[in-house]
């Protein structure tokens, strides 16, 4: 496929953080959904910097090679996302700007020292020299021989010093310390409402305390903010260690390039002249001129008062009672499958499948994946508690998970140290695959128990992710994933899978061998279906596939949240849309028809050719004639949705999708109610 037939998988991502910009811009969501919607759109913005832009600047310099790798320019594509990220940027300072004023009618005001009283002053002062002065320690540019490393994503205010003495200004570096200090400061008030500072206007107050050893005849400070390149440069090199690899690649990553300045539009012209010169850097299109304030992440932890409007409220969650009153949930487990999906249902269900585990005297050996893990992790204080009540303890460790490899190289230490055997990946396959082996021995009887999850086995991703994560002992299903496991022990053994796909080595195939049974029912005349939700679709013999699925007469839905590069117009049958809201849909499911007997799939993988063919992926069949109803009926749930879901169309305009308006479905609170229905008839 070439350019004219498929979307760039970097345009449509950019379409995906425009959909999270509209959350922010919807008057109909709670206040603190909107500021939790900015920071999240600037948060993605940041990754997609640091990775994607990053990636297509390298693919750039190899001219007719990367048109034949990607089927475009990236220097085309560069120069569209450049004129989509100045749009974005002026949507989102008119929403930040309404938000500063919707604040105000809920009585909190935004304020800097200007704004203040002389007590609120006072408590600034007392503030700022008690908590936030012995976090500064400013570099002084006109003493430094080579300018100094700056740390990705952070925001500096880049100081101007002018001297009575001197005629030509000093320059100076601070970092805002956000990670040690709330970025946001309630400063005590008086009357009914409330006051709110950021960090860096408190800093700005105590410029002339932490330069008061100059003569300063003037000061003023401006923040700016760099993004560099974090795609790992790994080379197979035998003679190092996987680990050690990574720790070299991780240090290179603190050196590598910027791929975008931010900087506040209100600094002089010489200033930001002085500061592309130290930093080597062209005025470019990645030099980007901003507002008062970087870092909009930050909004994600803004402070929750009590006097915003919450809006109407998701179910809370719950363990599914069959579990949570059996004696044992293997012996549960005996008699029936469970599916539960997250964040509807407790993640706490697997955390005591766990702890049942590392005490039962019949379990003798625990496998698991583990690919991005909370905080503070309780999967892990299982795994080392089994491990200390003698079971034989396998944790497969991803290190190359993104922006986790040095959180997943700690806790591969501390398993280690508690006597877990650790495995660190397959070299140049990322294992991606979710998924957890429980071995029983009771009255003589060797049972296997599974769990195998749509998302990461993480306790706190778990509260606002959409995942599915099945617990079986379905002999079909625990033995292939023995069999998985193996192969992550002895790789040159690849073993065949009869139930599971598994990537790299059969999922293309065997998902075009599905795709086209139904292409050859519609072509008999007979009823063809396939429903696929999925974080990502850009992989072009699979956007090609469903494309002539859908063209022979398969009625073809599909549910994508983030990168899309189909281009569904005219094609009829075809059905795409996404749904943004309170929670991050990231649950995938694979539905078909087949000929009257449903073949239903939960799955790791997404519709990416890096998932097909460079990752351990796990794509798990549904044998649970329950379970199959149930997620059948959650997809439909998700595909009815006429509130939050939007039409994915060759333009990327993002309109939402409203037939049948006049019912409203909003498919999260739908998929609550529908659960909680489903739990109180059992």
């Amino acid at each position: 496929m070439n350019v004219k037939q498929i979307i760039p998988k970097e345009i449509s991502w950019m379409a995906f953080n425009a959909r999270v910009l509209q959350e922010a811009a919807d008057s109909a969501n709670p206040i603190m959904d909107r500021l939790h919607f900015l920071g999240i759109y600037s948060n993605n913005l940041d990754e997609f910097y640091r990775v994607r832009m990053a990636t297509l600047h390298r693919l750039s310099h190899l001219g007719k090679k990367a048109y034949d790798l990607l089927g475009y320019h990236p220097q085309d594509v560069i120069e569209q996302i450049h004129q989509i990220a100045l749009q974005q940027q002026s949507e989102f300072a008119r929403v930040y700007n309404e938000l500063i004023q919707d604040l105000k009618t809920f009585g909190v005001d935004i304020v800097d020292v200007e704004q203040l009283d002389e007590k609120q002053k006072t408590f600034v002062h007392q503030y700022f020299t008690g908590k936030v002065q012995a976090q500064l320690m400013p570099i002084m540019l006109s003493q430094t021989q080579n300018f100094p490393k700056l740390h990705d994503n952070v925001v500096y205010l880049a100081v101007e010093i002018i001297k009575h003495y001197k005629s030509a200004p000093e320059y100076a570096l601070i970092e805002i310390p956000a990670t040690k200090i709330d970025r946001f400061i309630i400063v005590p008030n008086e009357g009914q409402r409330t006051s709110i500072m950021f960090l860096d206007d408190m800093i700005r107050y105590g410029l002339k305390l932490i330069f008061k050893t100059f003569d300063i005849k003037d000061l003023s400070a401006y923040t700016i903010k760099f993004t560099k390149d974090a795609e790992l440069d790994i080379k197979d090199d035998v003679s190092e260690t996987y680990s050690d690899k990574l720790l070299q690649s991780l240090k290179k990553r603190k050196d590598a390039d910027a791929v975008r300045l931010i900087y506040d539009k209100k600094m002089p012209k010489s200033m930001l002249q002085f500061f592309l010169k130290k930093l080597k850097l062209k005025q470019n299109k990645n030099i980007i001129s901003g507002g008062r304030y970087h870092n909009f992440k930050d909004f994600l932890q803004f402070p929750n008062l009590d006097i915003f409007d919450k809006g109407p409220q998701i179910n809370p969650s719950f363990v599914p009672k069959q579990i949570e009153q059996a004696h044992s949930i293997f012996n549960h487990l005996d008699k029936k499958d469970e599916l539960l999906y997250l964040p509807y249902n407790k993640f706490d269900s697997f955390i005591e499948m766990l702890r049942e585990a590392s005490i039962d005297p019949n379990v003798k050996s625990i496998k698991i994946t583990l690919y991005r893990l909370a905080k503070h992790s309780a999967v892990i204080d299982a795994l080392v508690n089994a491990a200390r009540n003698g079971k034989d303890v396998t944790a497969v460790i991803e290190l190359q998970a993104r922006f986790d490899e040095e959180a997943n190289l700690h806790w591969s230490e501390i398993l280690t140290e508690e006597g877990v055997k650790i495995i660190h990946g397959i070299p140049k396959l990322k294992i991606h695959a979710k998924a957890c082996l429980i071995e029983r021995v009771a009255q003589q009887k060797r049972t296997y128990y599974a769990a195998v999850s749509t998302g990461n086995f993480n306790e706190s991703t778990s509260k606002i992710y959409t995942d599915a994560l099945l617990l079986t002992s379905n002999p079909k299903i625990t033995r292939e994933i023995y069999k998985l496991f193996h192969f992550f022990t002895k790789n040159f053994d690849v073993p065949t899978f009869n139930h599971l796909i598994i990537s790299p080595f059969d999922t293309r195939r065997k998902l075009k061998k599905l795709i086209y049974f139904e292409i050859e029912q519609a072509q008999k005349k007979k009823p063809a279906s396939i429903q696929i939700k999925v974080n990502n679709l850009v992989d072009n013999e699979l956007i090609q596939w469903l494309t002539d699925a859908a063209k022979a007469g398969v009625k073809v839905v599909l549910l994508i949240r983030g990168m899309n590069a189909i281009k569904p117009d005219g094609i009829k049958g075809m059905e795409v849309r996404c749904v943004i809201d309170k929670y991050l849909e990231h649950s995938r499911f694979f539905i078909f028809g087949n000929a009257g007997q449903t073949r239903v799939f939960i799955a790791s993988s997404d519709l990416m050719t890096r998932s097909l063919d460079r990752r351990v992926e796990l794509i798990c069949p549904i044998y649970d004639p329950n379970i199959q109803k149930q997620v059948i009926e959650l997809f439909k749930l998700h595909a009815a949705d006429n509130v939050k879901a939007r039409i994915h169309d060759n333009n990327l305009l993002n309109q939402y999708y409203r037939v049948n308006s006049n019912k409203p479905i909003r498919s999260q609170f739908k998929i609550a109610e529908y659960l909680l229905e489903l739990e109180n008839n059992k």
